[in-house]
């Protein structure tokens, strides 16, 4: 059966001053998957190399990449999302978070602002019983 999620769209900026290995090792770990990622070359303000980087996962691969995603938070992070949990989703139902980019390539997961990895989770919203902000927050105490 197909998990309770219909896609995770994760974007996220390197600038030439970081390394993209690190930071593309640290996402996939994050995800658990090495989708291949769409790359698109952009020209900062002064000339500098930008890429923007996309993760399109669906089905079953997007799921699984959330559950990891979750398994990471720490409780207190956990805590703090659904706190507010209106404030991380769309008319839609859609799930944004923004997490910490340098704090996820040291190894931690982290809410960030700014410069920051983006995950945008669409639900299978057929499972979207009732409301949205009660679905994620079984789905994220569950993990």
């Amino acid at each position: 059966m197909k998990g309770p999620i219909q896609s995770l769209e994760v974007t996220y900026l390197i600038h030439a001053t970081e390394d993209a290995g690190k930071l593309e090792r640290a996402v996939s770990t994050l995800l658990g998957s090495s989708a291949e990622p769409e790359l698109d070359p952009l020209e900062g303000h002064f000339g500098n190399r930008i890429v923007r980087v996309r993760l399109h996962l669906t089905g079953e691969d997007a799921s699984s990449a959330l559950a990891s995603v979750l398994k990471s938070m720490h409780p207190g992070l956990k805590k703090e999302i659904l706190s507010d949990i209106s404030a991380h989703l769309d008319e839609h139902n859609a799930l944004f978070l923004r997490l910490d980019k340098q704090k996820l390539v040291a190894g931690s997961t982290a809410i960030g602002s700014g410069d920051a990895v983006r995950l945008k989770v669409k639900p299978r919203l057929f499972l979207v019983k009732g409301s949205a902000p009660k679905f994620y927050e079984q789905l994220i105490k569950s993990s």
